[in-house]
Parts: structure tokens; C-alpha cells; sequence
């Protein structure tokens, strides 16, 4: 069996290259939602044709308007907050636990501190936490649906190099591996 990367080596590539993770963005507060939300150019100009309405005496189109405007800019915020809290949410899925040997050691390590180099252990239910190359395999499957859509599991194989891609994010069903981190490109 390989000996994997020692921990110094895995310390520098990771100092190196940096986290195994999606790059995250600090989340923005409420305020700067609603900021950027009444910013928009539509938003604007809709604002823009409630006051002129006023502006010109007629009240009551003004203010519907005005009213319909902030409806829209409330559904808008409010659909925008969910899109942060599911990209937040994307983010934390896109981070599982490895396997990984280490000073010839299997040992857990979160996802994100997997480097270019680095042996992954799969097995049944692991999600995979890094793009990585066959080396050894016994039966193994993996539900690749998060990238292609098919609901059908692929068969990997040592044996065809077509077949020895594994990828981050995707999930074995059957079967154990030990898969060699890619280097990124």
C-alpha cells in the first residue's frame, strides 16, 4: 500500500495551492441587500415615474405605483437572501470529510485541507472531496448525477483509462477505491 503524502509535504502544498474549497465571499448584511436591491436600474426608474406622478398631481397613480414598487423590491430582497443561504449551504456540502493517508496512516481530515497529492480512501457512502485518479478499486460505483444528470451509477475501473476519473462532490454507492488527488490546472 502507499505511504500517501507525509504531513510536512501536505503542510506545504496546502500552504501552497490553499484550501480545497469553493472561493467564499463574506456574506452580506441586510442593509446592504436592501442597498443593492433599490440600486437597480429598474428599481430606479419605476421610483423614478412614481414621484413624477406625484410630482405632476396625479396622487393616486403615484402612490399605487409606489406601493407596487415596494412589493417587488421586498420579493426581490427576500428571494435574494435565500439565494445567499444556498449558496452559503452549497458551500458547506462542497467541503465533506476525507480519508486520506497520511505518513502511511489512514486518518479523517476535512475535505477542504486535501491536497494535490494526497491518496483518498473511498468507500460506500463517501462523498468525494477532491477531482482524483484511480489507483486501486474493488467494485466501484459512483453516482455521478450531480454533474451529468444521469440517474444511473458509473462503473469505475483501473483498466480503462476512461474510467479512472473520480470527481469532487460526487458520491460512491458501491465498491472501495484509494484515488490520487489531482494536481490543479
Amino acid at each position: 500500500m502507499n505511504v500517501g503524502l507525509t504531513s510536512e509535504e501536505a503542510k506545504a502544498r496546502l500552504t501552497r495551492e490553499g484550501y480545497n474549497e469553493l472561493i467564499s465571499v463574506a456574506s452580506k448584511n441586510i442593509w446592504k441587500i436592501a442597498a443593492g436591491v433599490i440600486r437597480e436600474p429598474m428599481f430606479l426608474l419605476l421610483i423614478s415615474c412614481a414621484a413624477l406622478y406625484m410630482v405632476l398631481g396625479d396622487y393616486r397613480e403615484g402612490i399605487i405605483m409606489l406601493f407596487t414598487v415596494c412589493i417587488i423590491i421586498s420579493i426581490t430582497f427576500f428571494q435574494y437572501q435565500k439565494t445567499e443561504r444556498a449558496l452559503e449551504a452549497l458551500r458547506n456540502l462542497s467541503s465533506p470529510r476525507a480519508l486520506v493517508i497520511r505518513d502511511g496512516k489512514e486518518l479523517r481530515n476535512p475535505g477542504r485541507e486535501v491536497v494535490p497529492g494526497d491518496l483518498l480512501i473511498l468507500n460506500e457512502g463517501d462523498r468525494i472531496a477532491a477531482d482524483a485518479t484511480l489507483e486501486k478499486e474493488i467494485n466501484l460505483s459512483v453516482d455521478e448525477s450531480l454533474l451529468t444528470g444521469e440517474s444511473v451509477a458509473v462503473e469505475k475501473s483501473v483498466s480503462d483509462p476512461e474510467r479512472t476519473k473520480v470527481f469532487s462532490g460526487t458520491l460512491v454507492v458501491r465498491g472501495r477505491g484509494v484515488a490520487r488527488v489531482t494536481e490543479t490546472g
